[in-house]
């Protein structure tokens, strides 16, 4: 917990208190069904909780706002940032049913009203939502694919609607046919080793029929 309140020490009593339970959950639920490496449980705060709020560092979201979390996981970055952001809406979405169920019984322990987690593939639904997170599920050419038909219309934050994706490395190929990506490194926000080559990718994305 201390590396989160470094990091993000404007966290409410109520945040606070639902982050610390975050451990608790995971290494009950991991135990059972496997959704995190049994190395990476260690580090859950650093490598899972923080690299998903790293997200909430290029955007803040609004009240009433819809965000999708497409291959969540067990439940990252949604969780999280659900937790950071209680007036936002999310919607977490995986083809693995058992992540599903961490998810689902992670929120419930929570008590999160915000979020709501299925069992769906991305591609097989036409809901409108203002923002898409994601961490390294594929390429970005595929995920564009998967989503396109997913951006609302109407945008309602300073930046357009569109995708925040959660990657590390070089992603000068992968992003070559996408001009307007911007990568923001998380190094420039956490100086943890972890963090060295990872980065969010903002990719505006215009309403499709």
């Amino acid at each position: 917990m201390d590396i989160l309140l470094k990091h993000f020490p404007e966290l409410t009593d109520e945040q606070v208190i639902k982050f610390s339970k975050l451990e608790e959950l995971y290494k009950e639920w991991n135990a059972k069904i496997n959704v995190i490496s049994r190395k990476d449980i260690e580090s859950l705060y650093e490598r899972h909780i923080l690299h998903s709020l790293g997200v909430a560092k290029i955007m803040r979201f609004k009240s009433g706002a819809h965000v999708l979390d497409v291959g969540t996981g067990g439940g990252f970055p949604g969780v999280p940032l659900a937790i950071l952001f209680p007036e936002t809406q999310f919607y977490l979405v995986d083809v693995i049913a058992k992540k599903i169920k961490v998810v689902n019984e992670v929120v419930q322990a929570l008590e999160l009203p915000n979020v709501k987690a299925e069992q769906r593939r991305a591609g097989t639904f036409d809901d409108r939502f203002d923002f898409i997170v994601s961490r390294a599920v594929t390429n970005m050419p595929d995920f564009v694919k998967w989503i396109r038909k997913n951006i609302a219309k109407k945008s309602q934050h300073e930046l357009p609607n569109g995708i925040l994706y959660l990657k590390g490395g070089d992603l000068t190929e992968e992003l070559a046919q996408f001009p307007k990506a911007i990568e923001h490194n998380l190094s420039d926000y956490f100086e943890e080793d972890f963090f060295e080559t990872k980065k969010v990718v903002y990719l505006p994305l215009k309403y499709k029929i």
